[in-house]
């Protein structure tokens, strides 16, 4: 146990020494977790508490015009920050002898800061992202607020706040690229949701949403297991920390597609 635990210690102060951006500190919601912790607070007594108390006996508000907006503009905010990590070699982060920015040489400083810049946007899309739940309770879908939605926006988050503050790696860059990826498809089905009944006839591939979730899970679960194989020299606390958050996550989404599709075709 106590070696495990100055293990454990090791592997964080060189996280801090060598990942961490020291610029990190003075950006917005960074400078300690009382904001994003405020936020998410919020967020949670509103969808499950206040939000439907208040819409009680109030009818449903349309949000039309708000919906299609909002979701183009998840849309294009998706395609910028799978632009960002495109911007980072991937294939060389992946491929590399050592799979890290360390082998970049001279060019690290500017890596590691394109990695902080594209983890802080991240986090702000999630902090984003919280307003889906939001407008489910504005719109009276409270079926549609679930432990999954809920939990999966809480979690993401949290943990991106805590990636970028607490505990950096290069693992992120295609955890966060694979994630925006799937955001361009899911807002775009939702933006198409949006435009009206007379466009429901292109949505016929709502079944396989869940699909492609679980496949950008079992890719993440991929890659991770071959980051710790291949002993590359990443922060391997932060791939455990993905890793359990994944494992979850497929169990939640498969159990979701199981009730939501499985049990009816029975």
């Amino acid at each position: 146990m106590a070696n495990l635990i100055r293990h454990v210690v090791s592997n964080y102060n060189e996280v801090l020494q060598n990942i961490k951006d020291p610029n990190v500190d003075s950006w917005p919601l960074m400078g300690s977790p009382g904001p994003m912790l405020c936020i998410v607070g919020t967020y949670l007594i509103f969808v499950l508490k206040a939000g439907p108390k208040m819409m009680e006996k109030r009818p449903a508000f349309q949000l039309n015009t708000v919906m299609i907006l909002y979701n183009a503009f998840q849309v294009l905010f998706s395609i910028w920050l799978t632009s960002l990590a495109l911007d980072i070699d991937i294939r060389h982060l992946i491929f590399s002898n050592g799979c890290s920015f360390q082998n970049h040489g001279s060019k690290a400083n500017d890596l590691q800061t394109a990695l902080s810049r594209g983890a802080w946007w991240y986090f702000f899309a999630k902090i984003i992202e919280l307003l889906d739940t939001v407008f489910f309770v504005l719109r009276k879908k409270q079926n549609q607020v679930t432990f999954l939605h809920v939990y999966h926006h809480t979690v993401t988050a949290v943990f991106s706040w805590c990636y970028l503050k607490l505990l950096p790696g290069e693992q992120g860059v295609v955890v966060g690229f694979l994630n925006s990826v799937v955001h361009i498809i899911m807002y775009s089905y939702y933006l198409i949701a949006a435009l009206g009944s007379k466009y429901r006839k292109y949505l016929w591939w709502k079944k396989y949403m869940t699909w492609i979730q679980l496949l950008q899970f079992g890719i993440m679960l991929f890659y991770l297991i071959l980051t710790l194989a291949m002993d590359c020299r990443m922060p391997k606390a932060l791939t455990y920390m993905f890793l359990t958050n994944v494992i979850i996550f497929i169990y939640l989404f498969s159990d979701f597609y199981r009730k939501a599709y499985k049990t009816k075709a029975t």
